[in-house]
């Protein structure tokens, strides 16, 4: 298999699969090293396709036109945030990532794709293992979240109750 081929093969597996693939999954099951994989999705992603790197592994974004999807503003202390996320995930919403505003590097990026109690759970616990210091760290708590739903009223819902607890900035 030529690295066209396999690059092929590794769209249709992330397309095909709908959950996200580890890089050293995706190398053992073609038979090339983890950095092969990291530059076939690096030239994936140059030729257009909407792959994502999560802490779950590589996942494609499928347009779904059944989904909503929204950019909050929030701000809360670090010790807030598995509060926040339960408060997506309650309503069947998925904070799909988390950006901030750096004076420095401009504007910073984490995918995060928590959509369960369980994912909530699984992100405190690495976040607690690593003694990783949030995002949020940086900017005194303020922060974006995209807020994916099913529906718009789903959305509202989040939407709300996060309004509710005091974590959406408002003018």
């Amino acid at each position: 298999m030529n690295s066209d081929e396999r690059r092929n093969s590794i769209r249709k597996k992330l397309e095909d699969e709908g959950r996200p693939i580890k890089g050293s999954a995706l190398a053992k099951e073609f038979g090339v090293t983890r950095q092969i994989i990291v530059k076939d999705i690096a030239i994936l992603r140059a030729e257009g396709s909407d792959i994502f790197a999560t802490p779950k592994g590589y996942i494609i974004n499928k347009s779904n036109t059944n989904i909503v999807k929204r950019v909050i503003a929030v701000s809360h202390k670090p010790e807030e945030i598995e509060d926040e996320l339960n408060s997506i995930v309650k309503f069947g919403g998925t904070a799909y990532d988390v950006v901030i505003e750096h004076s420095l590097y401009g504007e910073i990026r984490g995918v995060l794709m928590v959509k369960t109690p369980y994912d909530v759970q699984n992100f405190m616990e690495k976040l607690n293992k690593h003694r990783a210091e949030p995002l949020c760290i940086l900017t005194g708590g303020v922060h974006l979240h995209t807020i994916i739903a099913n529906s718009e009223e789903d959305l509202n819902k989040i939407i709300n109750e996060l309004n509710e607890k005091g974590y959406i900035i408002s003018d």
